[in-house]
């Protein structure tokens, strides 16, 4: 996902009009990549935040806390084998290392 927010601006354009009227800035002059994360404006990062904090204490707030992380009642992707699904966990866990691994190289 990363690695597709990274290059998708580079492919398709990036949005038209302003990041910040204020500061006069316009999408088109943020760069890609670490370059993009002095020029977005601390009330950007602020509401960034906000959001990302408000989807974390929303919804499900109370599963940490009672439920299994990541378990959502189905097994589609996953398995009732004990072994399939730790062969399963530990494929992603290397797709995870991988794709950090990716982005670093970028």
């Amino acid at each position: 996902l990363a690695t597709m927010g990274y290059i998708t601006p580079e492919i398709t354009g990036k949005f038209p009009g302003y990041l910040s009227n204020s500061m006069n800035l316009k999408f088109a002059d943020v760069p890609t990549g670490l370059a993009a994360i002095s020029k977005v404006p601390a009330l950007g990062w602020a509401q960034i935040v906000a959001y990302g904090g408000f989807c974390e204490l929303s919804a499900g707030s109370d599963d940490w806390k009672t439920g299994t992380p990541g378990d959502y009642g189905f097994k589609v992707l996953t398995s009732s084998d004990p072994a399939e699904k730790n062969k399963k966990l530990s494929a992603e866990l290397a797709n995870g290392r991988l794709a950090m691994m990716a982005i670093i190289g970028m």
